[in-house]
């Protein structure tokens, strides 16, 4: 309407359907940035963090959000990690996924990034920043940019085996000092839960990239050797997947990540 009422008070045809062009070329292009990360060529890695908890009621947006992007970034070097912290367990439901360990590593984000508490939903991006983890624009900002910032090191998994309930393999890393720790993580692809009580009681949540293991190797200065961590004994092991990453003991900073399905 507002471009006709310019068109009629000016008399301005052409400047009124250059006005309605621009318009419409501004809304397929913000439709077309929601549909899919279409990134430039890619020169580095996305490694994000998701804070969680099933007793949150201002979590399952961030766990839908982690599960659009998991969607559109197939294919490419993004890898997503949902940790479900145990505070909340407190207040009327425990999440039969958290874990206090997941508690104490966003604790250490705290401390890394200078916050004054911890809170859910938190997503942190390659150990650098963290932001409300149901804001859809600053991640896919940070997935971008992470992608196009060059790598620094190298991390590398061969001979991944499992064996009686564990996944042993070989690993090799460049660009690692001694600061720097290997982690290796079991996730589990998806899940579902029926809340029966707490504030998200009568809704069914559904989960991905869960984390059900979480293993630090200190690397002591040397770039290679061998590992395993334990596979959980609940979940079929069609539906995990290995996640690697390296990550530095001082600032948290994450500087390499591979994976393994």
């Amino acid at each position: 309407m507002k471009a006709i009422k310019i068109f009629f008070l000016l008399g301005c045809l052409t400047l009124g359907t250059a006005i309605l062009k621009q318009g419409y070329a501004a809304i397929d292009r913000d439709q077309l940035s929601r549909k899919k990360l279409v990134p430039d060529p890619v020169k580095g890695f996305a490694f994000i963090e998701l804070f969680t908890s099933e007793g949150c009621s201002s979590c399952p947006p961030a766990d839908e959000l982690i599960v659009r992007i998991n969607k559109e970034s197939e294919g490419l070097p993004v890898y997503i990690l949902a940790f479900h912290v145990d505070y909340w367990n407190r207040l009327g439901w425990k999440d039969v996924y958290s874990d206090a360990t997941y508690t104490k590593r966003q604790q250490q984000y705290a401390g890394w990034l200078n916050l004054s508490s911890v809170y859910t939903p938190q997503i942190v991006v390659n150990g650098q920043k963290e932001f409300v983890g149901s804001e859809e624009n600053t991640l896919r900002n940070a997935i971008k940019y992470s992608l196009q910032k060059p790598v620094t090191a190298k991390l590398e998994l061969n001979e991944v085996k499992t064996d009686k309930g564990q996944i042993n393999l070989h690993y090799k890393t460049e660009g690692a000092d001694q600061h720097t720790s290997l982690f290796l993580a079991i996730v589990q692809l998806n899940a579902q839960t029926k809340v029966k009580r707490g504030e998200n009681g009568g809704h069914t949540l559904s989960h991905i990239q869960l984390v059900r293991q979480l293993k630090r190797i200190s690397l002591k200065d040397e770039n290679a050797g061998t590992a395993s961590i334990e596979l959980p004994k609940d979940p079929d092991p069609g539906k995990v997947e290995l996640v690697a990453f390296l990550q530095n003991d001082t600032d948290g900073k994450i500087i390499a990540a591979t994976q393994y399905k």
